[in-house]
């Protein structure tokens, strides 16, 4: 409701308050506020990133983002979500914080493209965020809806398919994907009740493979897809961004935080589970599906995936020296998966140079149709989020 209102009124407003600071509000003028989501549609920015801890958290974060060290975990990142995140504004000597989203609704087409912004609306359909285990615990055991079923029962256009682009892990670590051959539909269902309903441990490696990962491993998740990731991995998410539908079927008998079981919903993922994405199926097509694109002096560019159900593209560009995109009339989302750094550049001076740092996400409207990515310092690895044509 409250969207559908500031739809209404962005173009119109006289004043906007920011009283996201208790006894420090700041505000700035309608037409100000409007140049400003004016100028994120039109250069690469990033998002105020988001953090949270979680039961099953981790503790990469606190020093790769330089977080609060004296916190038990962090388990969350949203760093790339414009439904949850927000953007600052700089006035002078003034910073107002408002929520990224408005820029999607004030100028979709210049920051999705047209492609995307007929197929989606004012959406912003990618969502990266990270999900931290490294010193922490399994994340739930886990399936996302179907197409059908999230637009039937909860009148969503799209699904919550995803991946996960693995940024670093332990020895022993490993990401639970798709079941086991041969696996006893009603059998694994009754395990499954009966771990919700009398607290018994779910056999959950008797009917789900676990799969051994490395860095810049990257598993695709189409919805349907039983699914986690285990502890001592630290995950970029890269997904479509229907809001949040996780269908939770195993939280390992824990309790949240707040000291009370966590819910599992399992009526929900009951109805959305594949029981064909068995063993064979899911190296086949879930793992690794990486394919050298293109390599020439200082660039090797790869396509990650997703899986032909998923309407994301991916693509990893290594470079040494610099590279050259274009937007393809759609919007970038991306994230410096190894290496120090990166300038992004415009070509004719269109926007000023913009730098990101290892494990930053960036986004890089539409209306930039072409930009450099220059290391910092040595190589640098990006992974670059698209919507397929």
């Amino acid at each position: 409701m409250a969207d559908r209102l500031k739809r209404r009124l962005l173009g119109r407003i006289d004043f906007l308050l920011d009283t996201n600071r208790k006894g420090e509000p700041k505000m700035v003028c309608g037409d100000g506020f409007r140049a400003g989501l004016e100028k994120f549609s039109r250069e690469p920015f990033r998002l105020v990133p988001y953090f949270a801890p979680e039961v099953w958290g981790g503790q990469w974060m606190k020093e790769v983002c330089g977080l609060d060290r004296s916190a038990p975990n962090y388990a969350w990142a949203f760093d790339g979500v414009p439904e949850e995140n927000s953007i600052y504004m700089q006035f002078e000597e003034i910073r107002i914080e408002v929520p990224s989203v408005d820029v999607v609704f004030f100028r979709p087409g210049q920051l999705l493209g047209e492609r995307v912004h007929a197929r989606f609306g004012d959406e912003y359909p990618i969502r990266f965020d990270f999900l931290d285990t490294m010193g922490g615990q399994n994340l739930s055991l886990q399936v996302h809806p179907l197409t059908e079923y999230i637009q039937s029962v909860f009148g969503m256009h799209y699904t919550q398919d995803e991946s996960y682009y693995i940024l670093d892990c332990g020895e022993e670590s490993g990401v639970y994907l798709g079941l086991k051959e041969g696996v006893d539909r009603e059998k694994m269902l009754e395990e499954l009740e009966e771990a919700q309903s009398e607290g018994r441990p779910f056999p959950a490696e008797k009917y789900v493979n676990k799969w051994p990962v490395k860095k810049h491993d990257h598993f695709l998740i189409p919805g349907g897809t039983i699914h986690c990731s285990g502890s001592d991995t630290m995950v970029l998410e890269v997904s479509a961004t229907p809001y949040i539908f996780t269908f939770k079927l195993w939280d390992w008998g824990r309790v949240g935080l707040d000291g009370l079981p966590r819910p599992v919903h399992l009526e929900h993922g009951k109805e959305n589970i594949q029981w064909n994405r068995t063993t064979g199926w899911v190296e086949e097509n879930l793992l690794n599906r990486i394919e050298v694109l293109e390599e020439r002096d200082g660039v090797r560019v790869e396509r990650t995936g997703l899986h032909e159900r998923e309407f994301i593209e991916t693509r990893r560009y290594t470079i040494r020296d610099f590279c050259e995109l274009e937007s393809e009339g759609g919007v970038s989302s991306c994230n410096v998966v190894e290496g120090k750094g990166a300038v992004i550049e415009s070509p004719d001076g269109a926007f000023a140079p913009y730098e990101v740092h290892y494990a930053e996400t960036f986004i890089v409207p539409a209306s930039v149709e072409r930009f450099l990515i220059r290391p910092i310092e040595g190589e640098v690895k990006i992974l670059r989020a698209t919507v397929r044509g």
